[in-house]
């Protein structure tokens, strides 16, 4: 029988285990996928802790919201997709009922596209969540346009790679921002223009040299907390923070300084529109073919069996920000 990933309370990764189910079949609409893999996300780990901004009910709660696999079934009246079809999962906002870590899962026709060609399984199970929520923040939220400088904060997780990939192919400059000055060649190996080390340099004396003392046009925060107040003043007037991530859970203080247009950003946002998705899906396509984006993958993949040791592989931060991929078969 298929197997799938659940919890029944919350904790460390030693409530994971995995469980056999019935098939289920897809409803109308709907695409059964046959996972291949699927990458842990820090959602997940919050999600199995008990940390999740939105309630997860127990028992049998499943986790996933990324993922690749071939489409098994089609539900009645499904149309646009084929049995045999590789795809990606665009968006599991219902994670804890249709999550990825399963060898099969139902989701609506909208919520998959078709995977790029070109594009092995383990880098195809980690590009879309982290490249949709770098895109829909930047390039449709934010306006990112060419030229501009863009402040990106945990430049070295999943997200901050793929938005320094996703700057530079649009034309701007991406400035990382890092706590550890050590990290400063991996990332301008990954595509910053500069590095800012805050154990090393003051944040927005650094931004003021590398941007000719106007400051970033564009702010990414993936971080959060009290420290965004050092990014808003980094940030030149009439610029723009994008607020995309939930790193540090203290309290942002109320943005004060610069006047500056501020956005509080998640991902379902823009992955639940298809008009969008469209966009995002061929942003990814061209930049796969001109060999512009590229998902970092941890070079330790792990079974389905092997999960519980992923996210403790995740929470030891062994991944060096890199995304952990687990195989199905």
């Amino acid at each position: 029988m298929p197997r799938v990933v659940i919890f029944d309370e919350f904790g460390g990764p030693e409530v994971m285990h995995v469980v056999e189910e019935a098939l289920a079949e897809p409803a109308a609409g709907e695409v059964r996928v046959r996972m291949e893999a699927f990458a842990v996300n820090p959602l997940d780990q919050m999600m199995r802790s008990g940390a999740s901004p939105a309630p997860v009910p127990l028992p049998q709660a499943r986790l996933g919201v990324e993922g690749t696999g071939v489409v098994d079934a089609l539900g009645p009246g499904t149309t646009g997709l084929s049995i045999g079809d590789p795809v990606i999962l665009t968006a599991v906002p219902d994670a804890n009922v249709r999550g990825s870590y399963a060898d099969y899962t139902t989701v609506p026709a909208s919520r998959v596209v078709v995977r790029p060609t070109g594009l092995g399984i383990t880098e195809a199970a980690a590009v879309w969540v982290a490249f949709s929520t770098a895109y829909g923040a930047l390039v449709e939220k934010a306006g990112m346009r060419p030229g501009d400088h863009v402040l990106i904060t945990a430049a070295s997780g999943g997200v901050g790679r793929a938005a320094m990939q996703i700057a530079r192919q649009i034309g701007a400059v991406p400035i990382a921002v890092t706590r550890h000055a050590a990290k400063e060649d991996e990332l301008l190996a990954a595509g910053a223009a500069a590095v800012v080390a805050t154990d090393h340099a003051d944040i927005v004396e650094a931004v003021a040299h590398h941007t000719g003392g106007t400051g970033a046009d564009v702010v990414l925060d993936l971080v959060m907390g009290p420290g965004q107040q050092d990014l808003l003043k980094a940030a030149r007037p009439g610029g723009t923070l994008v607020a995309a991530g939930f790193l540090d859970p203290r309290p942002a203080p109320f943005p004060a300084g610069p006047p500056l247009t501020v956005f509080s950003y998640r991902s379902f946002e823009h992955t639940l529109d298809a008009v969008v998705v469209k966009r995002m899906a061929a942003f990814l396509n061209a930049g796969l073919r001109l060999g512009a984006l590229r998902p970092a993958v941890d070079d330790k993949a792990f079974s389905l069996d092997a999960v519980v040791e992923a996210h403790r592989h995740l929470e030891k931060g062994l991944h060096a920000g890199k995304k952990i991929v687990v195989t199905t078969s």
